[in-house]
């Protein structure tokens, strides 16, 4: 999911379905799947519950409402909240990004670098909300 203007992107990306949230609500779609990552906590659980199938997950990325429902949905039939704290990567995790990115299959987004320096600066730019992909402080060597 994204807006109008990042819809190419995401769709060179290998995003086998893309919705363009200026247009269509996908809570209100009707179409569910296995697992809705809200890769920047802009929805809640309570929101996106509809959305899952069965046995689906939702994967956030902050919001206490959300920790909240990590610890009441394995006691609910059906659908679960995974919040991992902290967030961490297993070894495995970081050897399948490995793999991915020798493979060619893993493209990282970069809206933008900074100079650690500027790091005002790119904070002040990621809280605008409208950078596409990451944002990168760089350290020089000197």
């Amino acid at each position: 999911m994204c807006n109008t203007k990042n819809l190419e992107l995401v769709r060179s990306l290998g995003a086998d379905r893309v919705i363009d949230y200026t247009g269509e609500d996908f809570t209100k779609n009707g179409q569910t799947d296995h697992v809705i990552f809200d890769a920047v906590g802009k929805h809640s659980f309570r929101r996106c519950r509809g959305s899952l199938e069965p046995g689906g997950i939702f994967l956030p990325t902050d919001g206490f409402a959300n920790l909240m429902w990590a610890l009441l949905t394995p006691r609910i039939a059906g659908k679960k909240v995974l919040f991992q704290i902290p967030p961490r990567q297993t070894k495995q995790d970081v050897l399948f990004l490995k793999e991915l990115i020798e493979a060619g299959k893993y493209r990282p987004v970069i809206d933008q670098c900074y100079p650690l320096e500027q790091m005002v600066e790119a904070t002040r730019y990621v809280e605008t909300e409208q950078k596409t992909g990451n944002v990168v402080l760089t350290v020089s060597r000197a």
